[in-house]
């Protein structure tokens, strides 16, 4: 205990807010798991980058520094591959005390269901689902004994409501809080988190392949309900430290979502329509 307290006073002295932990980022290469690795790094973490994308992440290990970031292969919907990826977390920094499941694809654009191929849910199911559920079973071998662990989820406006995206990628953001809420209730008494983080949209190459447009977030294509405020992927990065640190270490079983109020209100009804 006390060897903790002086991590934390040292982190608060430096601003490193995740001084002396150690991350798992599944999807780490590019986009939003990228930069999240990348402030967890200036925060004082070590990150373990688990991705299919093998060369990309090779660089993103080279320039934030070997001592610090390790790349691993991995295909979130092959058990052996997820449970390599935590298994070197502990043998190379001797510890895990962060997972992050943010490795997500998207089916392609069809708004009819009976146009929706059977194969194309599935194999979103294996990845946004099925491999969130073994990065945390993985992630909780090691964080059970040592009786503490953040891990985190990376959700979607697509968690809280319907109609934004396709129904296999809404269908496993939804189950997603549905995993969270499980195994927060699971895994709380052995003093280790579950959380979800779910932002709205922000320009990824996901999204633009989804939505089809170049352009989409800054044209205004996009409604926003929170007027002069873009999401960055940089916002999402800050959530995911504030989850993962101390500074959150009473809150489990939570979706916090950065959508600027979108899930709450309809703008196209009530007192505040937005579109009279």
């Amino acid at each position: 205990m006390a060897g903790n307290s002086l991590l934390s006073v040292s982190a608060a002295a430096t601003g490193r807010r995740l001084e002396g932990k150690v991350a798992v980022i599944t999807g780490g290469a590019t986009s939003i798991g990228e930069c999240i690795a990348r402030s967890f790094c200036k925060h004082g973490a070590k990150v373990i980058i688990a991705d299919i994308q093998d060369d990309l992440g090779k660089s993103v290990v080279e320039d934030l520094g070997t001592e610090i970031a390790v790349f691993v292969h991995c295909d979130v919907t092959i058990e052996s591959d997820v449970q390599e990826a935590i298994d070197t977390a502990v043998s190379v920094f001797g510890r895990l005390d962060i997972m992050v499941n943010n490795a997500a694809i998207c089916d392609p654009r069809k708004p009819n269901i009976i146009d929706n191929e059977l194969a194309d849910f599935e194999q979103v199911v294996r990845v946004n689902l099925t491999g969130v559920f073994l990065g945390t079973k993985h992630a909780a071998r090691p964080m059970i004994p040592a009786r503490q662990g953040s891990i985190i989820m990376i959700g979607s406006v697509c968690s809280s409501i319907g109609g934004v995206a396709s129904h296999a990628y809404t269908s496993t953001k939804h189950a997603i809080v549905g995993l969270v809420k499980n195994a927060a209730a699971e895994l709380g008494r052995f003093g280790i988190r579950v959380n979800c983080l779910s932002p709205y949209f922000i320009e990824t190459p996901l999204a633009r392949s989804f939505f089809k447009r170049e352009d989409y977030g800054r044209s205004g294509g996009a409604y926003s309900n929170l007027e002069g405020v873009e999401l960055k992927q940089e916002d999402v990065a800050e959530a995911a430290i504030f989850l993962a640190s101390d500074e959150s270490k009473y809150i489990s079983g939570h979706n916090l979502s950065l959508d600027g109020g979108f899930t709450t209100i309809n703008p196209a009804f009530g007192l505040f329509s937005r579109f009279e």
